[in-house]
């Protein structure tokens, strides 16, 4: 998936409910020429997110590829509504996109391949419809190694759903590297694997093969580098999605956990009804719910403050929560991750 030049579908979601765009457009190694977005049309990318590559925002792509002057390699569906499902509105965008033979990349959990319109199309224009959604077929359930790999192994975990592990596991995989640590990424969401190329989509997993799906990837990775950091899902208290986390808890055997949040998140998103403990209560649950399978602990926390204007009362919630917690902490987009290897490394690499 890297290098490829490829348009972004973010149809009147950009860039605020467009989270796998944004991740694409932040961490990929692929070249951005537009953005759909009917809302938006006409803006560019700087306007709403200057620190992404700028690139056109366009009503269709049509429009894209004309800009573009041909030579686009893949259409990107880059929004991951809740169920996964496709948008009939988004149909002409994939359409033209086929015919005009690019690949279509989809993480919803809707497949493009069993849709009998673009697989047709598909395989009258040649082009491939990469559902990474799809999880590999051999997957079987977990046999307790993940310990046994040479690196040590850090989780993300989550005080709800979309609150920034994917991002805080790629910038604090940066972090280690400039540090001279041998440090992976490893993905278990649409979104990373879009980003890496490679990994495991665990929420379509069968419930019993979720930890040895995990499992796997940490037995693929586990020999090749010192510090493998993996993307947590959910969270622990999610009425809808807490299976998911612990299945990654428990499949990862972490030697490290790092707490994330989103400042101002008072209650799980989407389920207002359900208001976010106090956060020395997650330390409690996720420690108690691994500790039978791999003893682990809270090591650092990250805190998205996106939605914070001041630089300042930025830091101060990002220092509360710190000392809440009772680990270093850090907004590690407006901060950088360096505060948050520095608790992965006195409390995990140099045990």
């Amino acid at each position: 998936m890297s290098s490829e030049r490829i348009v972004v579908l973010a149809h009147e979601k950009f860039p605020d409910e467009a989270k796998t765009a944004l991740g694409v457009m932040r961490y990929g190694d692929q070249e951005i020429e537009a953005v759909l977005d009917r809302d938006r049309a006409g803006d560019r990318v700087a306007d709403h997110e200057p620190d992404l590559p700028d690139a056109p925002i366009v009503d269709s792509f049509e429009e894209a590829i004309a800009a573009a002057e041909g030579g686009i390699d893949a259409l990107y569906i880059g929004i991951a509504p809740i169920g996964g499902g496709f948008d009939e509105t988004w149909r002409d965008d994939v359409r033209a996109a086929i015919a005009a033979g690019c690949d279509v990349v989809s993480g919803l959990h809707y497949f493009l391949n069993e849709d009998e319109e673009f697989a047709e199309l598909a395989a009258e224009h040649g082009v491939e419809l990469r559902d990474v959604r799809d999880p590999p077929e051999d997957l079987g359930v977990a046999t307790g190694h993940s310990a046994d790999v040479d690196a040590d192994v850090v989780l993300t975990v989550g005080t709800d759903c979309s609150v920034g592990k994917m991002t805080a596991s790629l910038e604090i995989v940066e972090a280690a590297r400039d540090r001279g640590i041998d440090a992976a990424f490893v993905p278990t969401g649409q979104t990373g694997i879009m980003i890496a190329g490679w990994g495991n989509p665990i929420d379509r997993v069968i419930s019993d093969f979720t930890a040895g799906a995990v499992e796997d990837l940490i037995l693929e990775k586990g020999d090749e580098h010192d510090l493998l950091v993996v993307e947590g899902q959910g969270t622990i208290i999610h009425p809808a999605y807490s299976a998911v986390t612990c299945g990654i808890l428990h499949g990862s055997m972490a030697d490290g956990l790092v707490l994330c949040h989103a400042a101002g998140r008072e209650a799980i998103h989407g389920y207002e009804s359900f208001e976010l403990p106090p956060f020395s209560d997650y330390v409690d649950l996720y420690e108690d719910l691994a500790r039978p399978v791999h003893e682990t602990e809270i090591v650092a926390g990250a805190v998205n403050t996106k939605d914070v204007g001041d630089d300042d009362e930025a830091g101060s919630i990002v220092d509360a929560f710190g000392e809440e917690v009772g680990v270093p902490a850090a907004d590690p987009v407006r901060h950088g991750a360096d505060r948050i290897v520095d608790g992965i490394v006195d409390e995990v690499l140099e045990e």
